[in-house]
């Protein structure tokens, strides 16, 4: 396997800024890709040991491309998670004023969280999307464009300036990364973990969303992404991409999965990996019953039972 990781690209994403704050990703080529699909194609296709995408942000939820790559295709893995706290600047070429600006572009992802801002400053631009914002910045140094939002960082790669800087609609937006690879065994918990799952329903009736979520809640797990993906197969056929707090060798989670893998249709298990919002001393103890001690006590009653030693 090729000691690289694939990022969304060009150089000069946020992507890439994020990926460089993983110690590993000092010792790994980094290489950028056009696409997020690309990117984790290359995974797939042994090109690259994993591939750093993003997968959230925290002003419109989940990021579609990635949540559908990951639902679709060969299985993949998730091994690690990076938040970085997004603001953009307006990035033209020299001498452009903000009058010039007839045409903007950045990632369809960045619109929601500039969407305020371009809507007082530049009310008549025209918006096109880019297949990433350092790529926008480069269709603006190529003359497609007037302006792109992007980091600040990405002016001096494409011989750009910043007319605006700090530019965002939400106080503390965040994006979420992930590093992507083949199938293999989750490491350890850490104490503050995340399991990824995506979830089939066997068919569509009342209270079948209550079924799923009942598996997590009765054994005391709280989620913290449910987002619905249309399967392809007709309006009104989803499944349901879930983050849910703790790792696939807790009590609770396990046996949560197996509830979920007898009534579902299909589960898709994305990873257990460390949450990069909180450290291990920082996460809430287990509701009352929902300790690994308290299901292994449990599991150890109903044997005496079984055996007549109750």
């Amino acid at each position: 396997m090729p000691a690289s990781y694939a990022y969304l690209g060009p150089e000069g994403t946020f992507t890439e800024v994020a990926l460089r704050t993983l110690p590993e990703a000092a010792t790994r080529e980094l290489v950028p890709y056009v696409s997020v699909q690309s990117a984790l194609d290359a995974v797939r296709a042994g090109e690259a040991e994993a591939a750093f995408v993003p997968i959230e942000n925290s002003v419109e939820g989940g990021i579609t491309t990635t949540l559908d790559e990951l639902v679709a295709g060969t299985p993949l893995m998730i091994y690690r998670e990076v938040l970085l706290s997004i603001t953009f600047a307006l990035l033209v070429r020299p001498g452009t004023k903000l009058s010039d600006i007839k045409t903007v572009t950045a990632h369809p992802a960045a619109q929601p969280q500039v969407r305020n801002w371009l809507r007082t400053h530049l009310p008549d631009a025209l918006w096109e999307s880019a297949a990433s914002n350092a790529d926008g910045a480069r269709l603006v140094q190529e003359g497609r464009y007037d302006a792109a939002f992007a980091g600040e960082f990405a002016a001096a790669r494409y011989g750009l300036e910043a007319l605006e800087t700090g530019i965002h609609d939400a106080e503390n937006a965040q994006t979420r990364f992930v590093l992507v690879g083949r199938p293999a065994r989750p490491a350890a918990p850490t104490g503050a973990d995340k399991t990824s799952v995506v979830l089939w329903q066997r068919d569509d009736h009342p209270g079948g969303l209550r079924d799923l979520l009942g598996e997590f809640a009765t054994r005391g797990i709280n989620l913290m992404l449910l987002q619905s993906r249309p399967t392809g197969a007709g309006i009104g056929n989803y499944c349901f991409c879930v983050d849910a707090e703790g790792h696939i060798s807790d009590r609770r989670m396990a046996e949560a999965l197996m509830g979920l893998k007898r009534i579902c249709l299909q589960v898709r298990y994305l990873g257990s990996y460390p949450r990069a919002d909180v450290k291990p001393g920082e996460v809430r103890p287990p509701f009352p019953g929902t300790s690994d001690e308290e299901f292994v006590g449990a599991a150890d009653w109903v044997a005496r039972c079984q055996d007549g030693r109750f």
